[in-house]
């Protein structure tokens, strides 16, 4: 704020009394006082105009439809190396969730073989005899025994939720149909979008959700080829029962998902890996030991069944190891995406191994959820406190790289500009 002090001539001029002179004199600091009025108020005019213009760009940019900002990006500015690496890497994940898939329909069809929780347990087994160690011989607040004394609660939370997770939507074949599953499990995707909304401050635009209702419509579209085709197969048993527990998996995939995105980009993957490995082991350990011991008991070892469990062992053991990577260039929700083509993937073995019927249904699904993911990822979205954070040694790229120019053009945006009071902006 800007004080201007105005100095009062206090003394009544009687005509009689003085002189021309003298009041000409007295009339020099009205003049100047006059000049540094005006200057005072043509800088506070000018403040206000480039405040108005501010509000009125700022007004502007957040009015302006998503599919702007898409329409101002050339072709080569979208289908970038970094869109090509997240594409392939997100695609490499599907094949590995297809290989467990591939192995685990062997092991229940061929040798009767349901045991989902020891896969999982050789899983969480592997992560913790490789990253635990490399946690215990670190430094300082980085250690496996200062990461359990202050977020030890947070991981074992994070630990169950991943372990029901996987135990869940195993099951819920037991109960419904292989259409409900797959229909159903898309509902990671709302609420991972809400999750990161609400918990990392992920702000998505309109061509997110458009782009998130196509990959979906790919889906649906291969569900419907599935159903055409008759591999509507499953027990049906208890169809509600199983459609609850695909919702339930779903969602705490989800928390799961949510949890590793934060980790990774905030502290490490080897935290992340390392803490999962550790509870995960406890508790599919636990609950391995309580619902499958008949289960496992019955199964008759031979070097088939040996290298069935390794294949799984190893697509998931890559899984986990890779997530983490093509997370951190992206999104939790964007890889989730990615991940819709893994049934197609599992069809597509189908063909050669199972003998499946083919469907032009379902290489249209697939250039479906391949275009929403482009469509995804040609506009970034946008978390509010990335702008303003530093750069921090030691964080695993705290933004994505699409993200941070976009950071930067929001705050140079939103940070109105500073009037100094000698009027130079």
């Amino acid at each position: 704020m800007i004080l201007i002090v105005l100095k009062s001539r206090g003394t009544v001029m009687m005509a009689d009394m003085v002189s021309t002179e003298s009041a000409l004199e007295s009339e020099a600091p009205v003049l100047v006082d006059s000049q540094l009025i005006n200057g005072v108020f043509t800088v506070l005019l000018q403040k206000r105009m480039e405040m108005n213009e501010h509000i009125t760009d700022r007004d502007e940019h957040e009015n302006k439809s998503c599919f702007y900002y898409l329409r101002t990006y050339k072709l080569k500015e979208i289908f970038t190396w970094h869109l090509f690496k997240t594409i392939v890497l997100g695609q490499g994940l599907s094949v590995l969730i297809c290989g467990t898939g591939i192995t685990s329909q062997y092991l229940a069809n061929d040798f009767s073989v349901n045991t989902p929780m020891l896969q999982s347990f050789i899983n969480y087994t592997l992560l913790f005899l490789v990253y635990v160690p490399l946690l215990s011989f670190r430094r300082e607040d980085k250690n496996l025994l200062s990461i359990l004394k202050k977020k030890w609660w947070k991981y074992l939370l994070l630990g169950i939720a991943d372990v029901e997770a996987n135990y869940m939507v195993v099951k819920a074949y037991q109960y419904t149909t292989l259409t409900s599953v797959q229909l159903l499990d898309c509902f990671v995707i709302p609420v991972l979008m809400a999750l990161s909304w609400f918990i990392l401050k992920t702000r998505f635009r309109i061509v997110h959700y458009v782009a998130v209702c196509i990959c979906l419509l790919g889906a649906g579209t291969m569900v419907g080829a599935d159903v055409e085709a008759g591999r509507n197969q499953g027990s049906g048993t208890n169809i509600l029962l199983g459609d609850v527990l695909v919702l339930g998996g779903a969602a705490l995939y989800a928390v799961s998902n949510v949890c590793q995105e934060y980790t990774v980009k905030n502290l490490s993957q080897e935290e992340f890996l390392g803490m999962v490995g550790l509870f995960g082991t406890v508790f599919s350990g636990i609950q391995m030991a309580i619902l499958e011991c008949t289960e496992i008991a019955k199964i008759t070892w031979n070097w088939q069944v040996a290298l069935l469990f390794t294949g799984y062992a190893i697509c998931m053991f890559g899984l986990y190891n890779c997530m983490p990577l093509v997370i951190k260039i992206a999104s939790a929700t964007a890889v989730n995406l990615s991940l819709l083509t893994a049934d197609l993937f599992s069809l597509f073995f189908g063909f050669v191994l199972l003998q499946y019927t083919f469907s032009m249904l379902y290489i249209l699904s697939f250039v479906i959820i391949i275009v929403g993911f482009i469509l995804y990822n040609s506009v970034p979205t946008f978390t509010p406190e990335a702008a303003a954070q530093p750069a921090v040694d030691g964080v695993d790229n705290p933004v994505s790289e699409t993200e941070e120019t976009y950071n930067k053009e929001e705050s140079a945006i939103h940070s109105p500009q500073k009037v100094i009071p000698d009027g130079t902006v």
